[in-house]
C-alpha cells in the first residue's frame, strides 16, 4: 500500500508526458518551498474582515474552500501541518486539468494522530480560496487513502493572517 504515492506520481507523469508538455522533467520534484518563499508569494494584501460560516458535522467543523478552481468542503484543522487531500481528490483535480505533473513536489513522511508514520506525496496548490480571500502556491499532502478526510491545515491558515473562531455562531473571521 505504501507504493501508491509512487504509483500516483508515476501515473501523473506518464499522463502528463502523453499531452506533450515541454516542461516535463525539468524540475527537481523533491524540492520544498520554504516559509519565506510562501510569504513572498502571498504578501499580506487582504483588507477588511471576511466572515465564513462553519458547519458542524460529527464533532468537526467544515468550511467551503476552492482549490485551483474546484469547490470542496474541508475540515478546519488547526492541528494539521498541511492541507491534506486524498488520492481521489488529487486524481479528480488532475483529470480536470487543475493539477499537473509540475505541481508534484516530492514525497515526505507524515505522522498521524495515532503516531503512525506513512509516506505521502507533496503537491503545490496554485490557488486556495476561502470566500473572497485567495492565497497562492500552497503546499499540500496527498494521502494514500481514498476515504481520507480533506483537512485544511497550517500551510494555508498561516498565510491568511489573523483568524478568529466564534463557536457560538459557528463562524471564522479572517482579518
Amino acid at each position: 500500500m505504501k507504493q501508491l504515492p509512487l504509483y500516483f506520481i508515476s501515473a501523473m507523469l506518464m499522463l502528463e508526458g502523453c499531452t506533450g508538455c515541454p516542461k516535463s522533467g525539468r524540475r527537481n520534484r523533491s524540492q520544498n518551498v520554504t516559509a519565506s518563499q510562501k510569504s513572498e508569494e502571498n504578501p499580506k494584501r487582504f483588507s477588511g474582515k471576511t466572515v465564513v460560516k462553519m458547519e458542524k458535522e460529527n464533532g468537526v467543523y467544515k468550511i467551503p474552500v476552492t482549490i485551483n478552481g474546484a469547490n470542496m468542503t474541508f475540515i478546519f484543522d488547526t492541528g494539521a501541518g498541511l492541507i491534506s487531500i486524498s488520492n481521489v481528490e488529487a486524481s479528480y483535480l488532475y483529470k480536470q486539468g487543475k493539477l499537473t505533473a509540475d505541481d508534484i513536489m516530492g514525497e515526505a513522511n507524515f505522522v498521524d494522530a495515532n503516531g503512525d508514520i506513512s509516506v505521502g506525496t507533496i503537491i503545490r496548490l496554485k490557488e486556495v480560496s476561502i470566500s473572497n480571500r485567495t492565497i497562492y502556491n500552497i503546499q499540500a499532502s496527498v494521502v494514500d487513502n481514498s476515504v481520507a478526510p480533506l483537512l485544511f491545515g497550517q500551510s494555508a491558515l498561516e498565510q491568511f493572517g489573523k483568524i478568529s473562531i466564534d463557536y457560538s455562531n459557528n463562524t471564522i473571521t479572517f482579518e
